[in-house]
């Protein structure tokens, strides 16, 4: 189980909603969202993921003076393939106890969830693995679930 401090500033709400194209004003102009029904600037759905960028594991982020494949076309420092689980993101899903807001400091707990298995005639055996990531605010209370699932085939699915 892993755990991990999040804080959420107005700053990352504001550059996260334009990474992701979001012009929402709840997400980044503070007398707008106080006039809206959410009473002041939140969080967007998915900003929960940016989690990973407090996780000094997290694979996906460059790690100085180690190769890292990227995210590209191609791969930047490393020859050939990379080493992968073949595990693909199947599922995401956000469950909010009560939005996100400029302040809050997090605590986020990872823990496996539920694992499964199902036939395929392609890929033979796939399986299905849960992650919940839980985030509760400095008082201990549920603010978001989030729950992923990733699917590992028994063997590659040829092109054709």
């Amino acid at each position: 189980m892993t755990k991990l401090t999040f804080p959420v500033e107005a700053t990352h709400i504001m550059m996260f909603a334009r990474a992701i194209g979001d012009a929402n004003p709840v997400y980044h102009d503070a007398a707008a969202a106080a006039q809206s029904e959410v009473g002041g600037v939140i969080a967007p759905p998915t900003f929960p993921q940016a989690v990973a960028q407090f996780d000094p594991d997290y694979h996906l982020r460059p790690k100085p003076g180690q190769p890292w494949f990227g995210s590209g076309r191609t791969p930047s420092g490393i020859e050939g393939q990379p080493a992968t689980s073949g595990a693909l993101h199947a599922e995401q899903h956000f469950e909010y106890h009560r939005p996100l807001r400029p302040g809050d400091v997090l605590t986020v707990e990872i823990r496996p969830g539920k694992t499964w298995e199902k036939e395929s005639r392609r890929a033979g055996k796939l399986t299905f693995r849960e992650r919940i990531v839980e985030y509760r605010d400095k008082t201990g209370e549920l603010v978001v679930t989030a729950r992923s699932v990733a699917v590992t085939p028994e063997r590659p699915v040829s092109e054709g």
